[in-house]
């Protein structure tokens, strides 16, 4: 038998299928994990088994990598069969336990020892010194003891290997193995240090790694490792992982009732027990209050934060301090805590040619940076969602929630913040013809800004591929970006600015 483990290292992988804008499934989470156990074992001279105690019930054991063992590994395998009711049984098949009935009248005990008759897949006969019988079908309370746990069970899941050692030894061993049942996900949240009225802000982001064990084994005082992006996987873990379950003991009496009436539907089944109570919810939702966040945000910097390390073309982030990875439980980790992001809050709005409305519709809002130091950044950033606060005299209010996908170090970051209430455009054809007319006639278009905030706001028209529209009557501001024509301008508070140009298809640039 190997020892508990002296030293664990768990990695967690994020479900490769999950998109930026799926949560993870607490309740079925599907991403895996690569767990690392040192354990110390004692062989005999010779042949031996090596019997691990406690490993992850989601563990893919074809993964599984024994090192540190003189002879190596002859054979590996993994229990099937939990410590359970049925198990217990079957494992003491002709052996001798003790039945312990009580009267329910005078609440007295007497035991007497039995030897069991049956399997568990049907209903337990033992045998008395007065004969055969059915447990638990005479109508009296009866309990079963059992003098020891049959060879073989265990009340965790168990991996074992067969090993050669001609001379027997001490040795410490490394169990390395990927299992399945863990998730892991970054959430942001970023603080305006003022209240928007310019083009150029700054904010303060946290970010905190959220992480997921579906499994019913902890792993204590962990070193714990997260991997950000998106891995091929071709393997199907979660068939390879076929964890042992633990099975009930179902008791089945002989038939009720009289051969004249017959038998009740299903008499003779004893009822199932009831089930056992519902364990505290392992997946608490936690609730902040504004006044608890206030204070959060005030307290000292975050102690213990995640580094970042490089792992070929995949990001590693590793706690610096060890954790707990407990069972069905859900924990948070800081790993990104910056006090002066720099980014820029830009409106949007798409004018389309196929666009003639006479409404005006509400600018979108984006919040704009880069990902490097010079605007506070510099760290790749895995997806998960980001909140943004902007304080007020009212304290700090929600001003926008956003997904985030996978940025590397370098890239531009863009984070939507929902639409403007106090800014607005009119795209409208300014002529009869329509795309696709005969001739690909040139359509003059404009485009109507309003920006009824007290400060000016800096806006910009998408109007298309170039690969789609051709223009003429270029504009100031209008440029290629992001693979479309766009107009950038900036319009002053309380002002609407018309802006005009002509489109048609591209399709008549190139015939």
């Amino acid at each position: 038998m190997a020892s508990a483990p002296s030293a664990v290292s768990v990695t967690l992988y994020r479900d490769p299928d999950r998109e930026p804008d799926q949560q993870i499934n607490r309740e079925w989470p599907r991403g895996f994990a690569m767990i690392n156990e040192t354990r110390t074992v004692t062989l005999p001279p010779g042949e031996s088994t090596i019997r691990f105690e406690g490993v992850a019930e989601g563990m893919v054991a074809v993964s599984a990598i024994v090192t540190g063992l003189p002879g190596g590994t002859i054979e590996k395998n993994r229990n099937a069969d939990l410590l359970s009711p049925a198990a217990l049984v079957d494992g003491t098949l002709g052996n001798r336990v003790t039945i312990t009935r009580t009267n329910p009248a005078t609440g007295a005990e007497s035991a007497e020892s039995a030897v069991v008759r049956t399997r568990a897949d049907g209903g337990l006969v033992l045998q008395t010194a007065q004969g055969y019988e059915a447990v638990r079908c005479a109508g009296i309370p009866e309990k079963l003891t059992f003098d020891r746990v049959p060879d073989g069970l265990s009340a965790q899941p168990v991996f074992s290997i067969d090993t050669r050692d001609a001379s027997g030894g001490t040795y410490q061993v490394q169990l390395t193995y990927i299992a399945w049942g863990f998730d892991w996900q970054a959430h942001y949240v970023g603080t305006f240090q003022d209240a928007a009225s310019s083009s150029k802000e700054k904010l303060h982001l946290r970010s905190w790694l959220t992480l997921v064990n579906d499994n019913g084994q902890s792993f204590e005082d962990a070193t714990l490792l997260v991997v950000a992006g998106k891995l091929n996987v071709e393997s199907d873990y979660q068939g390879l992982s076929d964890p042992p379950q633990g099975r009930g003991l179902n008791l089945t009496c002989y038939p009720l009732g009289s051969t004249a009436e017959g038998s009740p539907e299903g008499g003779g089944a004893y009822p199932a027990p009831p089930p056992p109570p519902a364990p505290m919810a392992a997946y608490d939702n936690i609730v902040v209050t504004a006044q608890a966040r206030g204070m959060m945000e005030k307290a000292s910097p975050v102690a213990m934060v995640a580094t970042e390390e490089a792992l070929g073309d995949l990001k590693l982030y590793r706690v610096p301090e060890r954790v707990s990875v407990s069972s069905k439980s859900m924990k948070q980790v800081a790993f990104l805590d910056r006090d002066a992001v720099e980014g820029e809050l830009e409106y949007r709005f798409s004018c389309s040619p196929w666009d003639n409305s006479a409404d005006a519709q509400a600018l979108r809002r984006v919040l704009r940076t880069k990902n490097d130091r010079k605007h506070g950044l510099g760290v790749a950033l895995p997806m998960g969602g980001v909140t943004l606060f902007e304080p007020s005299s009212a304290g700090e209010l929600l001003v926008g929630e956003e997904t985030l996908r996978d940025y590397a170090e370098g890239q531009d970051v863009e984070i939507g913040l929902g639409e403007s209430p106090n800014a607005f455009a009119l795209c409208a054809r300014q002529t009869e013809a329509e795309p696709g007319d005969e001739g690909n006639p040139w359509l003059p278009t404009r485009a109507t800004l309003t920006n009824a905030n007290r400060h000016p706001i800096k806006v910009r028209v998408e109007l298309g591929r170039p690969a789609d529209w051709a223009l003429r009557k270029k504009v100031k501001g209008m440029s290629v970006k992001d693979g479309q024509w766009v107009i950038e301008r900036t319009i002053p508070a309380g002002t609407s600015v018309n802006i005009d140009w002509e489109i048609r298809s591209a399709e008549a640039e190139e015939s």
